[in-house]
């Protein structure tokens, strides 16, 4: 019982810890690994947990910031944020939909599916084009972070 209780919570943390910005599914997936969880319930855990705000994100966000843009104190954030989101843009204009997929899909600080759909909002990409492009970038920076995480765990214990 107390062990189906520890994977239970286990996998509820490792869902959590992807719905984080900054963090995602490059931190959910080392930590259900360092957590001794299985692979493939760890993996689709952080996948989903990823996924969960981009919906959110893409068709919110520019209200909420219209919004928050009103606070004095929030207010230089907000524009803060939106020029970074212009300027990381700038890729993904190019290149468009190929260009969110390779932004999301790469597994370095910045990049991501918070920042991916932050950046398929404020360039008018809709819900329904994004959201595929979007899911599978997780899905190839959730293999990539697997791979990078177990090479790692495995040479470190040889």
């Amino acid at each position: 019982m107390f062990a189906d209780t520890a994977l239970t919570e286990g996998l509820i943390h490792t869902l959590l810890i992807a719905m984080a910005p900054v963090i995602e599914l490059r931190g959910a997936i080392p930590y259900g690994m360092a957590k001794g969880l299985p692979f493939w319930p760890v993996f689709l855990m952080a996948y989903i947990g990823n996924l969960l705000p981009v919906p959110f994100i893409i068709l919110f966000i520019r209200r909420i910031f219209a919004f928050l843009r009103r606070s004095s104190i929030l207010g230089a954030m907000i524009e803060k944020l939106e020029k970074k989101a212009h300027l990381k843009g700038r890729f993904v204009n190019r290149y468009k939909t190929l260009g969110l997929f390779i932004f999301v899909a790469i597994p370095l600080p910045g990049t991501g599916a918070w920042t991916g759909a932050l950046v398929a909002a404020f360039l008018d990409i809709r819900l329904r084009k994004a959201f595929p492009v979007i899911s599978f970038g997780v899905l190839t920076a959730g293999i990539l972070v697997s791979l990078i995480s177990y090479s790692a765990y495995f040479i470190i214990h040889i």
